[in-house]
């Protein structure tokens, strides 16, 4: 039972203990306990990024040479705050997805609630109050686990480096990510329950209900929001790319415009991604499957969009770091006659592979999002499935849909992330190193030229496929686990 329902349900002599259980029955819906994983993994991300960063500030400090750079400890913080940002980014994107989901299959409760006099606005209210409960909940156990690992590392970092830096892995400061990972969960479920006012009490006799093509192209405001960020955005980029010719810290006008630009694309998902899927949707063939897996991705845009969304994210921020390194490598190349000094070359791949494992931690996110709305989508279909079985289709049918399904989506979701990663990349190094001097001209400003590691593309691609497969196992096996005529009595 969820929430809605439980809100107004009567303990009938079941006691305080019942009461209490039915009050939190909440969240053992689907979505919840996903939720708190992200919110818990964002939170000890921040935690263990922030103490490396300490940590190391403290090694700088100790060391004779290094220990007066006050620019490079500043540059080191600076990193970390960007990818606890982005994480936490990533992480509030996922919620509202999964929110938005979550309130489309609570409809019916909602309208019932709405017919005996409860208002939109309440109805709301209880939402966001759980957003934030989980957040709380998952910030908790990041902060608890981010904070042990640390303790347990510190001295296995200290025999490593040779040095005791005498850092303690505790304080204050390491509560700032998991309060901002609760804030941010608790904005994002407010955001993503936007359409508790949109629900009226007719529809309590409906089940699950997702905006349709013809719903969302009555959405002017929404998509002025949407036009008026990604136009923000590419202002920014550019802006990034023309300051970058002067001084290296066009890179953080261009990180702003990146957030912008994208936050406008996500709003925009459900207009953009239709002609998209609509393009993917003709290379699975004819068979009735297909047919259906391709209409169910276009029907229901705004739900395909939510699972797309996630999946760009993550292969973009791969993507994007992958290309920066690469088109770096390739100027210096350029630069030094051909070939990069070795030391170089392995300073650089060394430095890739430590910010592939960071921002890997937001790509995990974005896999957990699209588990989770994968799952959360079969089970509110479950009239629908019940429907097709009923007309004919075999067991095996239904899951090959449902497979195609999300086939469908990440196929797009891969092609449109990995586009936009190139273009992101070559952005960032274009607007860190447009303004630095390279033989043999020695001139500025540089053009640098963008570069993609294939290697990186194939195993972006590769992981993308097996993430789409195991994503597929849980929702695949519930499509047809219930009986027809059950399903079709919901």
């Amino acid at each position: 039972m969820t929430a809605v329902v439980a809100g107004t349900a009567v303990a009938g002599g079941a006691g305080p203990r019942g009461a209490a259980s039915t009050r939190l029955a909440w969240l053992r819906e689907r979505g919840m306990g996903a939720t708190v994983l992200v919110s818990a993994i964002s939170a000890a991300f921040g935690v263990v990024l922030l103490t490396a960063t300490g940590y190391l500030a403290a090694v700088l400090h100790a060391d004779p040479f290094y220990g007066d750079s006050e620019t490079l400890t500043l540059v080191v913080g600076i990193l970390s705050i960007v990818l606890v940002a982005v994480s936490v980014y990533v992480g509030a994107l996922v919620t509202a997805n999964t929110f938005a989901t979550i309130v489309a299959g609570r409809t019916r409760q909602i309208a019932l609630l709405r017919l005996i006099g409860a208002s939109a606005s309440s109805q709301r209210a209880q939402v966001a109050g759980q957003g934030l409960a989980v957040g709380a909940i998952g910030a908790f156990l990041g902060l608890v686990g981010g904070t042990g690992a640390c303790v347990v590392a510190m001295p296995a970092l200290d025999r490593l480096s040779g040095v005791d830096a005498g850092y303690v892995a505790a304080g204050p400061p390491l509560l700032v990510p998991a309060i901002a990972v609760a804030l941010t969960t608790w904005a994002a479920a407010w955001a993503g329950s936007r359409r508790v006012l949109a629900v009226t009490p007719l529809q309590a006799l409906g089940g699950s209900v997702e905006a349709t093509r013809e719903q969302l192209a009555h959405r002017p405001q929404r998509n002025r929001w949407a036009l008026a960020l990604l136009g923000l955005g590419v202002l920014l980029l550019a802006g990034g790319i023309l300051v970058g010719l002067i001084t290296p810290l066009g890179v953080v006008v261009a990180f702003f415009g990146g957030l912008f630009s994208f936050t406008g694309l996500t709003l925009a998902a459900p207009v953009v991604m239709p002609p998209l899927l609509r393009l993917t949707g003709r290379a699975f063939g004819g068979s009735a499957p297909a047919r259906l897996a391709a209409e169910n991705a276009l029907r229901y845009p705004e739900r395909s969009s939510r699972m797309a969304m996630g999946v760009v994210m993550g292969v973009a921020l791969v993507t994007m770091f992958a290309v920066a390194t690469e088109s770096v490598k390739a100027l210096l190349a350029r630069s030094s006659g051909g070939e990069v000094h070795a030391s170089i070359s392995q300073t650089l791949d060394s430095f890739a592979a430590v910010m592939m494992v960071l921002v890997g931690v937001s790509a995990v996110i974005a896999a957990v999002g699209l588990v989770n709305l994968l799952t959360i989508g079969v089970v509110q279909r479950r009239r629908e499935l019940g429907l097709l079985r009923a007309l004919g289709f075999t067991g095996g049918q239904v899951r090959l849909m449902v497979l195609l399904e999300a086939v469908h989506v990440t196929v797009t979701a891969l092609a449109f992330g990995l586009v936009l990663g190139v273009l992101y990349g070559w952005a960032a190094a274009q607007s860190q190193l447009g303004s630095v001097q390279t033989p043999p001209d020695w001139i500025s400003p540089t053009f640098v030229a963008p570069a993609v590691p294939w290697l990186a593309v194939v195993v972006v691609v590769a992981a993308t496929t097996v993430l789409t497969l195991v994503a597929a196992v849980v929702p695949t096996r519930l499509a047809t686990r219930v009986a027809p005529v059950a399903a079709l009595a919901e």
